[in-house]
């Protein structure tokens, strides 16, 4: 019999290397690599390309020949899943759903397999609670529970047993660290055997055009546990997210290639399970009765809708000697950057304070569209003068104090006017040529014009 072939991988990026090594040359990560076991040895292999390819040849055609028929979506029964989604579940794909523990992963896979149990089969296998347990959780959430299998399964080839037996369109495996396969003689959640189950299933599910939800554990850095080419394997990637005094959740799409990246969907956790936020704006939008200093609600986009929210910065003179930068929601070092271009740019020195800026409802902004409505809140908390409670901010701020534009402008200012906003300050090149009924736009072409405004 042939020697299996031994390889090491890099948890981090994937690549492979014939021998262990501390730091892996790709990525550059330190202790990442794991034994993999990848079957048989270099001398079989090259034995079996100089016989020939002994399976079916699987036929080419011509790019223009294949049918590109429209893709069957499922819908959900949550409107803000299928916007994560691309507009629904399609059949023989592979989502998986990462997470922080207690954020909410296996309640709203719950709530999804439940719904979906009444139109079609699905099968909910569990590894790490007991059958009893989803049962009460099902019981207290309200959930419908004469249709949706059950089965409680660590084994990777009992998992597939079951899908050849009951042949569900969905199937969802709560987790896939705790998942196994007897081929390898790891422990379950290591890097061989987390990226051997997850082939299994996928390949499986592309067979047979089962819908596979995989419920994924996070590290202390909220990335993905497992192997990198665990992301790779599948065909839609979600992580949702929360904070320990927040009761809303963010599930937002990191990959997928059936709709658009980076799309965002609100949640909001309640004693009957998760509650999808139909106007999340409206949520994030509910400020105190009196205007303060430092506050500023701007125009972020995520996906393909305009998400307003409130930024809020607190400008204090810091008793130490090195004075502190504090960013909630936002990149702490671009929060730095913007300072330095406020000082050389905007004529203001808050070297010697202490800046904290938040990001209101526990949202994340990736973009650039906040640096002016973030600059714009610092000086209000420095000045001690509150902006018009009315006013509406976005655009990117570059080193040399320009605006420069944000992509979808026109539609950010009509969300604002939709939401009764009168005033808006925006980038010069993302004007409107006729704002909207009763919006007075200011467009800036540079930081300076912007600090010129008189907003009292």
């Amino acid at each position: 019999m042939a020697k299996a072939k031994i390889a090491f991988v890099c948890s981090d990026c994937g690549s492979e290397y014939a021998k262990w090594q501390g730091q892996c040359a790709d990525c550059g990560a330190w202790n990442t690599l794991s034994e993999v076991r990848l079957g048989g040895g270099s001398a079989t292999t090259a034995r079996s390309r100089s016989q020939g390819y002994a399976g079916a040849l699987a036929p080419a055609r011509m790019l223009n020949e294949i049918n590109v028929a429209q893709v069957e979506r499922l819908p959900t029964g949550m409107t803000e899943l299928d916007r994560v989604l691309g507009g629904g579940l399609v059949p023989g794909s592979a989502i998986l759903m990462g997470g922080s523990p207690g954020a909410g992963k296996s309640t709203l896979l719950l709530q999804v397999a439940c719904h979906q149990a009444t139109q079609l089969s699905a099968l909910y296998v569990t590894g790490e609670e007991s059958p009893e347990q989803v049962a009460l959780r099902a019981q207290r959430l309200g959930l419908p529970m004469d249709q949706l299998k059950l089965m409680a399964e660590t084994n990777v080839d009992g998992v597939l047993a079951a899908l050849e037996t009951h042949k569900p369109r969905l199937l969802v495996v709560d987790s896939i660290q705790v998942m196994y396969s007897d081929a390898l003689s790891s422990a379950p959640g290591s890097v061989s055997q987390v990226r051997e189950c997850a082939a299994s299933l996928t390949r499986a599910a592309k067979q047979s055009g089962t819908v596979l939800l995989l419920v994924g554990h996070v590290t202390k850095d909220g990335s993905l546990a497992g192997p990198k080419v665990l992301e790779h394997m599948i065909d839609c990637s979600v992580l949702l997210e929360s904070s320990d005094d927040q009761r809303f959740r963010t599930l937002r799409g990191q990959k997928n290639r059936f709709g658009a990246v980076n799309e965002l969907g609100i949640f909001a956790m309640t004693e009957n399970g998760m509650r999808e936020v139909r106007n999340p704006s409206a949520i994030f939008l509910q400020r105190g009765e009196t205007q303060s200093s430092g506050s500023v609600v701007m125009v972020v986009w995520e996906g393909t809708r305009p998400l307003l929210v409130e930024i809020q910065a607190l400008v204090d003179e810091s008793p130490l000697g090195n004075p502190r930068r504090i960013a909630v929601g936002l990149e702490q070092n671009r929060l730095a950057m913007l300072l330095a271009v406020l000082h050389r740019h905007g004529g203001l020195m808050v070297s010697d304070q202490d800046v904290f800026a938040n990001v209101v409802g526990g949202v994340r902004v990736l973009e650039t569209s906040a640096d002016l409505a973030l600059l714009l809140a610092i000086v209000s908390s420095f000045r001690d003068r509150p902006l018009p409670r009315e006013l509406v901010v976005f655009g990117e701020v570059g080193l040399s104090g320009e605006i420069r534009p944000v992509p979808s402008g026109q539609e950010r200012i009509a969300e604002a006017a939709t939401h009764g906003f009168t005033r808006a300050i925006v980038p010069q090149g993302n004007a409107p040529k006729t704002p909207p009924a009763g919006m007075e736009v200011h467009a800036v072409a540079s930081l300076a014009d912007a600090l010129a405004l008189d907003m009292g």
